[in-house]
């Protein structure tokens, strides 16, 4: 993986997590439930402190091997998009069952990154 991919797809993902993170404190606050807004915003902040991860790796590009990165950005879709769509479909009386086991894969991801991450650090 290339520096300048891991930074882009890091600043991509820091975009995002703004972008829906305003969304949801804006625009969603009136429509979803205290604790769906919870869920939501954990979907975001998954996402913004892995953008960053990558970020901090796309600079150092050293430490980061090809199954990390993937498993990082994997995580991130399955978790936190996983979580958006949850809530938005709940939101809407029509809740996407089908992701409800989508996203702890996305977490597992994230856990394998952060292994794999440690595991290359020696």
């Amino acid at each position: 993986m290339t520096q300048e991919i891991i930074i882009a797809t890091g600043a991509f993902f820091g975009m995002f997590s703004v972008i829906f993170g305003a969304f949801g404190a804006h625009a969603l606050k009136k429509i979803l439930s205290a604790e769906q807004l919870n869920s939501f915003e954990v979907g975001v902040k998954y996402q913004m402190y892995h953008a960053i991860v990558l970020l901090v790796l796309g600079f150092n590009a050293s430490n980061i091997t090809a199954a990390t990165y993937w498993c990082f950005t994997l995580g991130i879709v399955l978790f936190s998009f996983s979580i958006y769509g949850l809530i938005l479909s709940s939101a809407k009386g029509k809740k996407l069952r089908f992701l409800g086991p989508v996203t702890p894969i996305g977490g597992l991801l994230l856990v394998i990154g952060w292994l794999l991450l440690l595991i290359n650090s020696f």
